[in-house]
């Protein structure tokens, strides 16, 4: 009889409980429901339920979804992030429109178009780089300017106890398990943009030997991208002064302008007797290439650079190229990079340079190997190890980097290649 009674009390609760669970609204029955099965599977473990959110495997393989590629942008009117707060502090005064707000529809209007130089613009007051600054400004900030204020990226810390003569590179290493096609960017460090090593005399001879080889096929620039040219340059060589300043140091005199002091080659360079990439070629060992945004389409072209280290290309078969032209070459690019990338050159901004690798295997350290240079025959066969020892392979790492600069808006590629002997790699 005791029992009956519990049973029945059991079903009214159990029917109450039914009546009040469809009184409440949708949302509360939702939290009440995901507590009852949160607790049902304490009570009763079972297979986990999956909280991935990938969609099933296609049953038609054969067919691939459309991966990364969008209609094409239009990044005509989008600019890259402006830093005009920063020109007064650059400057030393407090002018009175450095800083001000300028709307972008008028830079937009008065932009300095793509070919000109921005030394003989006329109007340069009323002239405007993507980074919303007039030429004007440009002119008034001279030579060697706070590119560390204009940028937002610190000068690096002086590296007191480095020596040349026994500096080794850091061992780069950019290899996964799991090979998946993407940008692999990762933020920038800083006081590393430029790394030297004990090589450094020896890469600088080699690199304008290759000039004096090759010319145009290694250093290159087409009208329109001085500005970012002479910025690049300037930004390194006061990079090389407060990194190693042991080693480097700008003076500045009436009679010869700004002198660079190379204390490893124990040379100088008059600053205003070159182009701004020769002045690159005779004391920095890397590569550089300047990527102008084009005011008619807002896409990044290659317009000027200085590329020793290049595989299967050179300058002169690339400059002038849109990016996806540049990568054209490259499997999938288009599917599943050609978006990303031009969306992340057009919103990049100066206070954010990045870094990644890439890396393969290579018969020997060719520096340059330009199309149809002899040295590509190793990659169409397999040799055996009695015509090709395992000691002339190395692991090639080319380590890059890309930053924005700040006064032209320019995008300025920066890679080195380092070898290591596969034979020294530990088993």
């Amino acid at each position: 009889m005791l029992s009956e009674h519990y049973t029945l009390a059991a079903a009214i609760g159990f029917l109450l409980t039914i009546l009040s669970f469809l009184m409440v609204s949708k949302s509360q029955q939702k939290i009440v429901y995901r507590r009852l099965s949160s607790w049902t599977s304490f009570i009763s473990p079972q297979r986990p339920t999956s909280s991935s959110i990938t969609p099933p495997r296609s049953v038609s393989p054969d067919k691939k979804a459309p991966v990364n590629a969008p209609p094409p942008a239009d990044y005509k009117d989008i600019f890259p992030p402006w830093r005009r707060e920063s020109l007064s502090i650059a400057r030393g005064d407090k002018c009175l429109d450095a800083g001000s707000e300028i709307p972008e529809s008028l830079v937009s209007e008065r932009l300095i178009p793509f070919t000109a130089d921005y030394r003989i613009c006329k109007s340069p007051a009323s002239t405007y780089t993507p980074m919303g600054i007039s030429l004007a400004e440009v002119a008034s900030l001279g030579d060697f300017t706070d590119y560390a204020e204009l940028s937002g990226v610190p000068l690096p810390e002086p590296y007191q106890d480095f020596k040349i003569e026994t500096a080794l590179p850091r061992p780069y290493r950019p290899l996964r398990w799991g090979y998946h096609q993407t940008m692999s960017l990762n933020r920038l460090q800083t006081d590393w943009w430029l790394e030297l090593e004990k090589s450094y005399a020896e890469r600088i001879q080699e690199r304008k030997e290759l000039f004096d080889k090759n010319g145009t096929m290694v250093l290159d620039f087409l009208p329109g991208s001085e500005l970012g040219c002479k910025e690049v340059m300037e930004m390194a060589l006061q990079f090389l002064c407060a990194r190693y300043p042991q080693y480097f140091s700008l003076s500045n005199s009436e009679d010869q302008g700004y002198v660079f002091h190379n204390g490893i080659l124990h040379n100088q360079t008059i600053i205003r007797d070159m182009h701004p990439l020769h002045v690159l070629l005779e004391n920095v060992p890397e590569d550089f290439a300047v990527m102008i945004r084009n005011p008619d389409d807002g896409y990044y072209y290659f317009r000027a650079g200085i590329l020793c280290s290049s595989l299967g290309w050179s300058v002169a078969s690339k400059l002038g190229m849109q990016l996806k032209e540049i990568h054209s070459p490259i499997p999938d690019y288009k599917e599943k990079m050609e978006f990303s990338m031009d969306r992340y050159f057009s919103k990049l901004p100066t206070a954010r340079p990045i870094q990644r690798g890439s890396w393969g295997l290579e018969v020997d350290t060719p520096l340059f190997m330009p199309p149809g240079d002899p040295h590509e025959k190793y990659r169409e066969v397999q040799l055996p190890e009695t015509e090709l020892p395992l000691s002339r392979i190395h692991l090639r790492v080319d380590w890059q980097t890309l930053r924005r600069l700040p006064l032209s808006g320019a995008i300025i590629f920066n890679f080195k290649a380092l070898f290591t002997p596969v034979e020294d790699f530990r088993l």
